[in-house]
């Protein structure tokens, strides 16, 4: 039993220093497929997306998810955990992430995959791929995940008894990701002829 908590202790780590490498991947291509107008090339830079998200975000996460869940059993009587506001902070944004991640934002990215493969082919971009990519709750959501996963780790590190930090990091991460959803697709408008 001396060796369960260290070696669960290592995997929840591992698995939050994958997420976080995939997700830094996946706000990298994002921001390069807007700064490109050639179609390859922004076709390119969303396989990339799908590429940090399968083979980072998600296997990170699974181990987060994992080992976070045999942690919390083990260690803090599986309830237990309710009686410490930091842990319910990371439990609970760890889920949304979760859940938001494998829904809305991996059926946007899928989509627009589909739809800048099917523009390579004709040879132009179609109207519906500049309006996906230019909605704003995906983006917005997309934008969200890297100061979420600061919060999620500033509550595990720090350990907070109180909900001050939970509240006042999700709120500034929340105000952060607005502010790029808003300013990079106007930085990085699309000049690629639309049909």
């Amino acid at each position: 039993m001396n060796m369960v908590y260290p070696l669960l202790k290592y995997i929840h780590l591992l698995g939050a220093a994958l997420m976080s490498a995939g997700l830094i991947g996946v706000w990298l291509a994002e921001v390069r497929s807007r700064q490109v107008e050639a179609l390859e090339l922004y076709t390119e830079s969303v396989r990339w997306i799908a590429v940090f998200y399968d083979g980072l975000v998600l296997p990170g996460a699974l181990l987060a998810l994992l080992s976070g869940v045999s942690l919390i059993a083990l260690y803090y009587g599986g309830l237990g955990f309710l009686d410490h506001p930091w842990l319910i902070g990371m439990v609970g944004l760890f889920l949304f992430e979760f859940i938001e991640g494998n829904t809305l934002t991996r059926r946007y990215f899928t989509r627009l995959r589909r739809l800048s493969q099917e523009a390579v082919v004709s040879g132009w971009a179609r109207r519906v791929l500049c309006d996906t990519r230019d909605r704003f709750t995906p983006t917005f959501a997309h934008f969200l995940d890297l100061p979420i996963i600061t919060v999620i780790i500033a509550l595990g590190v720090i350990r907070p008894y109180t909900w001050e930090m939970m509240l006042s990091g999700t709120a500034a991460a929340i105000v952060i990701a607005a502010i790029l959803a808003l300013f990079i697709p106007r930085l990085y408008s699309w000049k690629t002829h639309h049909g």
